[in-house]
């Protein structure tokens, strides 16, 4: 835990250890609230990589330097114990999350965490943001057996339309 909190330490507004079960329960409040007081800043595109364990202080430095060079504002929630972060990109409600900076910055987070030795889906997969970078990182072999396995299941192609392999 230590070690933990020393790798994020420079890049944290603030750091809280609960010291018992209500400080914790208070600290798991805190984390459901995030995303909707991000929400209230501008539109909020949840992002999700995995890396290493051991390269979690880099990807969060990593991050940083992504918002700086980008513009774009970026907030970070994570389970770290298991690799897993969730960079958050917000923008004003009238700006498009889905072209320019916001998906240039979106590219370079899975950009960082593959050079890392992570994946840009640690948990949520890959929704329709992500799919330009997927080949990239799955290679024409494996897609082509998903395409396979899926044509077994769904071989009229009604499940998920357009937004699966």
């Amino acid at each position: 835990m230590q070690a933990l909190r020393d790798a994020i330490a420079p890049l944290a507004g603030r750091i809280e250890l609960a010291k018992d079960a209500q400080e914790a329960e208070a600290l798991i409040e805190a984390r459901r609230q995030a995303i909707p007081s991000m929400e209230k800043l501008g539109t909020a595109s949840i992002c999700d990589i995995g890396v290493p364990r051991n390269r979690l202080a880099e990807a969060f430095a990593g991050l940083h330097r992504i918002q700086d060079e980008r513009g774009v504002s970026i907030f970070t929630i994570a389970h770290a114990a298991d690799g897993n972060l969730h960079p958050i990109i917000v923008v004003p409600e009238d700006q498009s999350i889905t072209t320019g900076a916001p998906k240039a910055a979106l590219g370079d987070m899975f950009y960082l965490a593959q050079s890392l030795g992570g994946t840009l889906t640690g948990e949520h997969g890959i929704g329709r943001l992500k799919q330009d970078w997927m080949a990239e990182e799955l290679g024409e072999t494996s897609l082509d057996l998903q395409r396979r396995v899926r044509a077994v299941f769904d071989p009229q192609g009604i499940l998920n339309p357009g937004k699966a392999i």
